[in-house]
C-alpha cells in the first residue's frame, strides 16, 4: 500500500476501538501528500493536557509511525490524578500507535 488513506486509516481506528473498553477520541483528517493524495493524519486530542498528538507513517510505504506532541507555550502543572490520567492516555496513543504499525506491517 503506498499511502494510507481517510478511509482506511477510520476503519484501522474502528477495529481498534472496538478491541478496546471505554471511549477513545481519536480522529483521522485529511493530509495531502507530496503528490496530492490523501494520506491521513490520525489525531489524538488529549483531555489531560492543553495540547493534542499526532501520528503519521514515517514516510510513505513504511509500516513504521511517529507520535508528535504538539508545541505548547506555557507550563502544565497537574495534581497526582491528573498525571495519572494523562499517562493513561499516552498509553493508549502509544498502543494505537503500535496498532497502526502493525496494520501497515501487514499491508
Amino acid at each position: 500500500m503506498d499511502f494510507r488513506s481517510k478511509e482506511v486509516l477510520e476503519q484501522w481506528l474502528e477495529d481498534f476501538r472496538s478491541s478496546r473498553e471505554g471511549g477513545i477520541l481519536v480522529n483521522v483528517i485529511i493530509q495531502d501528500g507530496t503528490d496530492g493524495a490523501d494520506t491521513g493524519l490520525v489525531v489524538v486530542p488529549l483531555r489531560n493536557a492543553p495540547t493534542d498528538v499526532y501520528m503519521q507513517p514515517v514516510g510513505i510505504g513504511e509500516s513504521r509511525w511517529t507520535v508528535t506532541l504538539n508545541a505548547r507555550t506555557e507550563d502544565v502543572e497537574l495534581d497526582a490524578a491528573q498525571l495519572h490520567a494523562l499517562a493513561s492516555e499516552l498509553e493508549v496513543a502509544a498502543s494505537l500507535c503500535s496498532y497502526l504499525q502493525e496494520r501497515s506491517a501487514e499491508g
